[in-house]
Order: C-alpha cells, then structure tokens, then sequence
C-alpha cells in the first residue's frame, strides 16, 4: 500500500491486520509496521469507541496527512490496538 499523492511505499499486505475500520472519511485499515511515515503529537481524540490518544500520522516524502496512530486507550477491550495506525 502507498501514499495516494506521492506513491511512497507505507505498508505492505501482510500487515494488514483489518480492512473494516471506520476513519474519518470512510473505510479504514488497522495496520502495523508502517514506513516512511512521521508522527505528530499525542493527543486526546474521540473515535468511534471512546476517547484515545492518538497522533497523526503522515507521508514522510510528501506530508500528506494519512491516518493516526494509537498511543493510549483506557479500555482493556481496545488494547490489542496501541502502538498501531489507522490509514485512511
């Protein structure tokens, strides 16, 4: 998978955990190990299932603004989400 502006490899398929998140625009993907991508700054972000800290994710070469990432969540149900990205 790739950045949709500058086609800069960010993940490949296998880590594609899940294919039915839901982003802010549409479908999602939960995914791990991504590249060539920078992180933005902790914060507190009201998603689907509840508040988490999140940081914003982007294309590393272009900027582009791909998702976030999960950072903390309260609930132990979530869990099995920290340390991973969303892409949108």
């Amino acid at each position: 998978y790739s950045c949709v502006i500058c086609h800069s490899q960010l993940v490949s398929h296998q880590d594609v955990i899940s294919k039915a998140f839901q982003g802010r625009y549409g479908a999602a993907y939960l995914v791990e190990n991504m590249i060539n991508i920078m992180t933005g700054k902790d914060e507190d972000r009201q998603l689907m299932t509840g508040i988490h800290t999140v940081a914003d994710i982007s294309c590393r070469i272009c900027q582009t603004k791909i998702g976030w990432k999960y950072i903390k969540t309260p609930k132990e149900s979530e869990r099995y989400k920290l340390g991973k990205c969303v892409i949108e």
